[in-house]
């Protein structure tokens, strides 16, 4: 299937992660705007109260330096997840937060768990192993582009990295997207056909190019056809003379 009916920038495509940034930096104002500590309705692991924070979590950040780590992965990653798998997009967002911070109220640890970073790691994740998955030229350089940049973050899903972060969280995101690049299908992408040796028809043997090259793929010279010189036979000419003899009638016209 040609990609050019898939990938189209559309407002969708930075709508809403323009959304998704202006509501948690609203809360994150408001919270300290009016000195109220929203981090109670985070996730507090297998308490019937910390099923809030399933919710709730992603738009709670700590402070001016959690939420800005999170702004600018979660705008990039949210753009291209729109712009490249539309199709699937709200569904990977959606069921990213619920399954992402029920696995983390599962087997977090007895603490308030708060921030976007689980939805993060189930994007850079879906985008990951999705792109390699396809196959498609696009969608992995999109892949590798998204560990090239991101691909740190992979350390931070150990315990004994950094104990003030939620592991957990970012563990629980990770394997969220793995299993969504497993789950949802997305399009048979094809390049578009410009050479006849991109064709499925495409006889090799009968590609005059391919004719120099021998079975061992070394060049060779095909040899020049040969000039065949076609004799033709002489024609015989044959003349006839009729003699006329001169009368008065003649003589008198010349």
């Amino acid at each position: 299937m040609n990609d050019y009916h898939h990938f189209k920038f559309t407002p969708s495509v930075w709508i809403i992660p323009s959304f998704l940034l202006i509501l948690i930096w609203a809360v994150f104002f408001f919270e300290h705007s009016f000195n109220i500590d929203l981090t109670p309705h985070g996730i507090l692991p297998r308490t019937f109260s910390g099923l809030q924070g399933v919710l709730f979590s992603p738009f709670l950040h700590g402070d001016l330096n959690h939420i800005a780590n999170n702004s600018i992965p979660l705008f990039v990653l949210t753009t291209a997840l729109i712009y490249f798998y539309r199709d699937v997009s709200l569904k990977v967002l959606c069921y990213g937060i619920l399954l992402s911070g029920i696995i983390t109220w599962v087997i977090g640890r007895t603490s308030f768990h708060i921030g976007a970073s689980g939805l993060i790691y189930v994007l850079v994740s879906f985008i990951f192993f999705k792109g390699m998955m396809t196959q498609y030229y696009r969608l992995m350089a999109l892949s590798l582009t998204v560990v090239m940049f991101y691909g740190g973050m992979v350390w931070f899903i150990f315990p004994d990295v950094d104990k003030t972060i939620s592991w957990e969280g970012h563990l629980a995101g990770l394997v969220v997207g793995f299993a969504f690049a497993v789950l949802f299908k997305t399009p048979d992408y094809k390049k578009d056909i410009q050479y006849e040796w991109e064709k499925p028809e495409f006889n090799p043997e009968n590609d005059l190019f391919m004719k120099h090259f021998d079975d061992n793929g070394n060049f060779v010279n095909t040899p020049e056809p040969e000039e065949i010189a076609e004799e033709i036979p002489a024609t015989e000419v044959n003349y006839v003379y009729h003699f006329k003899a001169a009368t008065d009638d003649n003589k008198s016209g010349e």
